[in-house]
């Protein structure tokens, strides 16, 4: 079966380009945020699988895929603002919003700020999501060189270069249809022919900076919440999963097949977590 790209469009939010992926508009709304160096697109089998009911937008976070890239202006406070001018877009008072990995960081600092907004919250196998020493940052060298979500970054001679890595990590594993549509997605051809990946270095540092000084749950948060654990993700040990326990008060768990990127890779059994959890909730 041929992929079919969803619709794709563009507001202008904060003086910035956002870019966005939309399905079956005036359903309830479902806001995805995707992790750090991924874009929108990632969210293309739930978007489609979720139905009528659900108005499902897919962000392109700033610094990603084709929204703005300012110079500087990667914080949570950014990000949060961002947010804020998306469900005015939509004129959405209140939101069903689902994270990814740093996305769900960002969707905790959201709830936490703007707990009357989030009707629910999904986070799905959450990276970063408490403060790190500031020392950290020495370290940021090497995370660039040695972090797999970050082969990607930078610039290469074709794209079938880029493309052979891509095919070696663990997001890309299966390498369908769809997650070819993802990879090209996340490169820009340059006028000499050379390919650079659509997330921008100086999103990274700033992001990366700013991960380290905030905290993503600070406060009990009553809406009912979702935590989705793939089997072979990144969290396994129980100083991990305190927090969530501890500050999500209406929490359900769920466990899916997977690893990391369980909705690129396992997305059926992902997406029906997330669609039982939205039907229970509402």
């Amino acid at each position: 079966m041929t992929f079919i790209p969803p619709k794709k469009h563009t507001a202008a939010i904060n003086g910035l380009p956002l870019s966005y992926y939309e399905w079956h508009p005036g359903g309830e709304p479902v806001v995805l945020l995707h992790g750090l160096a991924d874009h929108g697109l990632v969210w293309a089998s739930l978007g489609e699988s979720l139905g009528k009911k659900y108005h499902v937008v897919a962000l392109d976070l700033r610094g990603h895929g084709d929204s703005g890239k300012p110079e500087t202006g990667y914080t949570f406070a950014d990000y949060n603002a961002d947010l804020d001018g998306i469900c005015q877009h939509f004129g959405w008072s209140k939101v069903n919003l689902l994270g990814h990995s740093w996305g769900a960081k960002i969707a905790a600092v959201w709830a936490t700020q703007n707990p009357d907004k989030v009707k629910s919250l999904i986070l799905a196998d959450p990276f970063f999501m408490g403060k790190l020493p500031l020392w950290w940052r020495y370290t940021f060298p090497i995370g660039y060189r040695v972090l797999p979500f970050l082969k990607l970054l930078g610039q290469f001679e074709s794209y079938h270069q880029a493309e052979a890595i891509a095919k070696k990590l663990k997001q890309y594993r299966g390498w369908n249809e769809w997650q070819q549509a993802i990879c090209r997605e996340s490169f820009l051809e340059n006028p000499d022919g050379t390919w650079t990946s659509k997330f921008v270095k100086r999103a990274c540092d700033e992001i990366f900076l700013d991960i380290l000084r905030v905290n993503g749950l600070t406060q009990p948060l009553e809406m009912p919440s979702l935590f989705v654990q793939p089997e072979g993700g990144l969290n396994r040990l129980e100083f991990q999963l305190k927090p969530y326990r501890q500050y999500l008060t209406n929490l359900q768990w769920q466990k899916v097949p997977g690893n990391h990127w369980a909705h690129m890779v396992e997305p059926e059994a992902f997406n029906q977590a997330i669609a039982n959890f939205l039907s229970r909730s509402l």
